[in-house]
């Protein structure tokens, strides 16, 4: 039809036009915008607007100038530019627009849709704001837009109040149905928990009922079970009886046996000692024990062999005890045979016995006479030494100041025999504990100083002036007994000489704290110095300097002893050990002449002091040098004692050392190659340094 072939033209024209692409927003009110918000653009003149001014009556251009001139600046450049603006067409670019207003047409054949009037800006700094120019139609449309949009306005308030009271009444209804729902679902769910409460129920019964009747079936099973095992362990029992009377039987004869070839195991060991040589016959060549030996020895390795080992829990055999017992009579043989051949060469020996006495006497006829050559070299080579100048021992008072020594150290040492023979209990545990007290002190003192060592001595002083002291835990004094101050006096030095015996010859440094010690208590108490020298002399007499030379009727084990050797089963220790203990006594006395306690109060002289040491080093250089001993002491007691020596003499120990680097070397140059090694600086030029005593940091 015609009407709606034009009514679909004008909805394409009114989608078309201006107004028909503005976008409008059902949602304007909720979001709190305006309905036209959209629609504000900015107006501006089309190139055309020159063309419809120029159109327009002079008359309203007249009022429209004049409107200006009262508004703005009325010079006479503006009314110029207005006159030229009514002939010449006006560009967009002259043209300065205010502030927009839409001018809406409801006419759709008119298309120009909002018409500004020009603004002419002067050329002054800060012009007046324009007046826009609306026509009266546009006014009115204006008015007419803003009366529409407070209908909608007021309009969508109400639909929006109308919808909202829609919604409340729409929550409340599904509320209401929801809680109904609900309360359904939870009745369905408690009907269901009952149900499956309910089945759990029957199907727990089912399940007990078929246990009850599983358990009785195993009862009568276990009750079967129960007493097959009983058949069998009562088989089993009378089973393990029989075995076991067989096996004690079996041990029974095995143990007969065993004792048996035990018994004759011993006989034949004890036979083959037979065929061992005996004294009287290991001389003789005509007998030769040898294939008996070897024999005697098959025999016995035979019978070992069939004796089984105990650990293994096995028994000989009746073969293992025929075997034996013939190995036992060829035994008894092999000796009968023997014995035979024994006595024929006893016969034989009691021949040569004259003989043989004969020949010892011319032995020892010649042997008497060796014995007096000996003699006489050893009186040649005591009068060649005296010639040179050399002694063979000590002077005359120096072994008696060594005799009196030892006196001194045995009578103190008989002073406390009642002591250190004691037997009751309460006086060998008091014995036990003075020991202790005095020992223990000397055995702590190694390379310490400073407060330890301090400690060490002040203990070691109480101990010897009477007062109590504590001993691992307890509280002990020498007086407490009578002879108890000798008898710690004795073992205090006998210790000290002890450590230097044992602990200076493995670790020299030790002999400077050891001496310190021993030294300042030797000043405090100087009977305990007569009795550390005693004990140096009697285990180290090259201390003194003494060679002990071996008297008539003295053993040589003794005479060993004597030297200061130790002997213990008739077997004399190593040269190496021997040296190493003299070369720790010699180093501990070395120490002991130099060093002085930091902490005594007396400023006298030392009491045993340089000069005995020079005294012995002049000594030993008198005496005629002896293998090995000679050599050790001599550098030991130089190395630790030597520097102290050179600042004391000067001049006089050089002397002495080139003494001994001349003609004292040359006696015994072998066996003193190391001193030799270390002197050979002094006339090479090159520098001398002994051992320097370390520092007391106390």
């Amino acid at each position: 039809m015609p009407s709606e072939s034009l009514r679909f033209e004008t909805l394409e024209a009114l989608k078309n036009s201006p107004k028909g692409k503005l976008n409008y927003s059902p949602d304007w009110l909720e979001k709190g915008e305006d309905i036209l918000a959209g629609c504000v653009e900015v107006s501006s003149l089309s190139p055309l607007s020159g063309q419809i001014l120029k159109r327009l009556s002079p008359r309203p251009l007249l009022k429209t100038r004049s409107l200006s001139s009262c508004v703005r600046d009325t010079s006479p450049e503006v009314s110029e530019g207005l006159s030229a603006g009514a002939s010449v067409p006006i560009s967009p670019r002259q043209i300065s627009s205010p502030p927009p207003v839409s001018l809406h047409a409801e006419d759709d054949e008119q298309k120009a849709g909002e018409i500004q009037e020009e603004s002419v800006v002067s050329p002054v700094a800060s012009p007046p704001p324009a007046i826009s120019v609306l026509s009266p139609r546009a006014t009115q449309m204006a008015g007419c837009i803003r009366m529409c949009e407070r209908k909608h306005k007021a309009k969508a308030k109400v639909e929006l109040s109308l919808r909202l009271e829609q919604q409340e009444r729409l929550v409340a209804t599904v509320s209401s149905c929801e809680s109904e729902q609900l309360k359904r679902y939870e009745e369905l769910m408690e009907l269901k928990q009952r149900q499956e409460y309910q089945s759990m129920r029957d199907m727990m019964e089912k399940e007990t009922q078929e246990s009850l009747g599983r358990q009785e079936k195993l009862r009568e099973e276990h009750r079967h079970r129960m007493k097959i095992l009983n058949l069998r362990l009562r088989e089993a029992e009378q089973q393990r009886l029989r075995e076991a009377e067989l096996e004690r039987q079996r041990q029974v004869e095995g143990r007969e046996r065993h004792r048996a070839i035990n018994a004759i195991q011993e006989e034949v060991l004890q036979l083959n000692q037979l065929l061992q040589p005996r004294p009287s016959t290991q001389t003789d060549p005509a007998l030769d024990h040898t294939p008996y030996i070897t024999r005697g020895n098959q025999l016995c390795s035979q019978v070992s062999d069939v004796v089984p080992a105990s650990a293994d829990g096995q028994f000989p055999s009746v073969e293992d005890l025929t075997v034996a017992e013939r190995a036992l009579q060829e035994m008894r043989s092999l000796v009968r045979n023997l014995q035979g051949e024994e006595a024929q060469a006893a016969e034989r020996k009691r021949k040569e016995q004259d003989e043989e006495e004969e020949k010892k006497k011319r032995h020892e006829e010649l042997k008497a006479q060796q014995e007096e050559q000996k003699k006489t070299a050893a009186r040649s080579a005591k009068e060649k030494a005296k010639k040179e100048g050399l002694q063979t021992g000590a002077d005359e008072s120096t072994l008696k100041w060594y005799s009196a020594l030892q006196d001194a150290a045995n009578q103190c040492a008989q002073a406390c025999d009642e002591l250190s023979r004691a037997k009751d209990t309460q006086t060998k545990k008091l014995k036990m504990e003075l020991q202790k007290a005095a020992t223990t002190p000397v055995s702590q003192i190694a390379n310490i100083s400073g407060a330890p060592l301090k400690e060490a001595f002040e203990k070691i002083d109480k101990l010897l002036s009477s007062r109590p002291v504590t001993s691992a835990g307890k509280t002990v004094s020498a007086s407490q007994h009578p002879q108890g101050l000798e008898f710690v006096s004795y073992k205090l030095a006998e210790k000290f000489v002890k450590q230097g015996e044992e602990e200076v010859a493995s670790n020299h440094s030790a002999a400077f704290p050891i001496a310190a010690v021993a030294s300042g208590i030797w000043e405090l108490h100087p009977k305990i110095g007569e009795l550390i020298l005693a004990h140096l002399h009697k285990k180290c007499p090259y201390a003194v300097p003494h060679y002990p030379p071996m008297e008539r009727g003295t053993s040589v084990e003794d005479y060993q002893k004597i030297l200061g050797y130790r002997v213990d089963d008739s077997k004399v220790e190593g040269q190496d050990s021997f040296l190493k203990r003299m070369s720790g006594m010699i180093r501990l006395y070395a120490a002991i002449i130099q060093m002085r306690w930091p902490y005594t109060g007396k400023q006298g002289p030392h009491p045993h002091g340089l000069n005995h040491g020079w005294r012995w080093l002049a000594q030993i250089l008198n005496m005629e040098p002896l293998a090995d001993i000679t050599a050790t002491i001599l550098f030991d007691f130089l190395e630790v004692c030597g520097n102290a020596l050179m600042k004391l003499y000067r001049g006089q120990f050089w002397k002495l050392i080139l003494l001994i680097y001349e003609e004292y070397f040359p006696r015994y140059f072998e066996d003193i190659f190391l001193i030799n090694c270390k002197f050979h600086q002094l006339t090479s030029g090159e520098d001398i340094c002994f051992y320097q005593p370390f520092g007391l940091s106390i």
